[in-house]
């Protein structure tokens, strides 16, 4: 199996660090067949506070058949994340994972191009709510239904609402994609 970490410009480290350590440990310790594969707009990005990333593959080498879903970290505008998060070719690859009704995780903002996309529509889902929930207030604007929540799925759609949901984000995807007895094994052992 295979898990496609889209990483924009700006995308936050420890938010794509969660599913990267989380699937990680799920390959050491509980002999996981889950593989991440990272793509973006460019083989290098710069994440949030500028640490450059290479990148597996760019965004129009990615066959969605070859995924079991995405994962979404979310990132800071001042370091381009929305520029990348909210082009219309992402916003394809989102609806693509959603037609073929694959799981899709996000973290913080991540969630706002999945509002974008037009998939979150009428359904629940949550964002980076502090700050005066001005992310929330965005994700609105998209005709989602704005709870404040830590942590929502609806319809093999993860949203969250900010960085310290991170992890427990990520495990929802491994149950999702795997069991809960694999997830909570994981989650004892890092000791969440």
């Amino acid at each position: 199996m295979k898990v496609l970490l889209f990483l924009a410009n700006g995308a936050e480290m420890i938010e794509l660090s969660a599913f990267i350590d989380v699937f990680g440990w799920d390959r050491h310790y509980n002999n996981g067949n889950i593989n991440i594969v990272t793509c973006g707009f460019s083989k290098e990005i710069k994440s949030t506070f500028n640490i450059p990333i290479r990148v597996d593959l760019l965004i129009e080498e990615v066959k969605t058949d070859d995924y079991n879903a995405l994962a979404i970290p979310g990132g800071f505008a001042d370091y381009g994340f929305y520029e990348e998060a909210y082009n219309e070719k992402f916003l394809n690859l989102i609806r693509e994972f959603k037609n073929q009704d694959k799981p899709i995780a996000s973290i913080c903002v991540g969630a706002l191009p999945i509002g974008k996309s037009g998939i979150l529509k009428g359904k629940r889902g949550t964002t980076y709510h502090l700050m005066g929930g001005r992310r929330q207030k965005q994700l609105e604007e998209f005709r989602v239904k704005v709870e404040n929540e830590p942590v929502i799925v609806e319809d093999n759609i993860i949203t969250s609402w900010c960085p310290s949901t991170a992890v427990e984000v990520a495990l929802k995807l491994l149950e999702m994609l795997r069991s809960r007895n694999d997830s909570d094994k994981i989650r004892e052992i890092m000791g969440f």
